[in-house]
């Protein structure tokens, strides 16, 4: 077996992460800001530091769900960025990347599921149809001369293209020198500590108040 070589081109990750959430996160925080900003520059007494401690519990929570996720893949492994863990997946330690109600992958005997791409029944339903209609006018002879030309393919949800794109990912990167390795996960104490201690604050505040 060659030894890779250490100047070997290391190519920009492929990320995956859902547009939708990303503009919720935005609102959210725009509107934890006007709320939390207004109780602490108008507020009095405890209404200061209720507003700060709402901030310090509610930013670090909106972030996790909203902005934080993200999956991020290239041809020796795939890093999931979660809510509140980051797991590295090396290709060779995958089993299997799926998405049946949430997108998941499985590798050493647990499951971790992939926020960022989230599994819309609606998508779904929607590709069904284009492809109901394409078969239809191929049945009429209408469908080479209808269909967009890139449409070779058959249509498919955005989350079963992401899953799709990362098993051969995985399939064709598994048995890559740089591939092998065993699954990681680290904890995001940069979201959680922060969260808990508003948590902490507002209690002491509720109860004290």
């Amino acid at each position: 077996m060659t030894t890779p070589s250490p100047h070997e081109p290391v190519y920009a990750d492929r990320v995956y992460r859902s547009p939708m959430a990303v503009v919720t996160g935005v609102l959210l925080l725009a509107l934890i800001g006007w709320l939390c900003g207004d109780a602490v520059v108008r507020g009095g007494g405890t209404a200061r530091w209720a507003g700060l401690a709402v901030a310090l519990f509610a930013v670090p929570l909106t972030v996790a769900f909203t902005l934080r996720p993200a999956v991020f893949a290239n041809d020796d492994r795939m890093r999931v960025r979660n809510p509140f863990r980051v797991i590295t997946l090396p290709w060779a330690a995958v089993d299997a990347v799926r998405a049946g109600y949430s997108a998941e992958v499985l590798a050493e005997g647990s499951k971790y599921q992939l926020w960022s791409v989230p599994v819309s029944l609606r998508d779904r339903k929607k590709a069904g149809r284009k492809l109901s209609r394409r078969d239809a006018l191929s049945g009429k002879g209408l469908g080479a001369d209808t269909a967009p030309a890139d449409a070779a393919g058959p249509p498919r949800a955005a989350a079963d293209q992401a899953v799709d794109e990362l098993r051969e990912l995985a399939e064709r990167g598994a048995a890559r020198p740089g591939a092998q390795g065993s699954v990681t996960v680290k904890w995001a104490y940069e979201v959680i500590v922060p969260a808990v201690l508003g948590a902490v604050a507002l209690a002491v505040l509720l109860i004290t108040g």
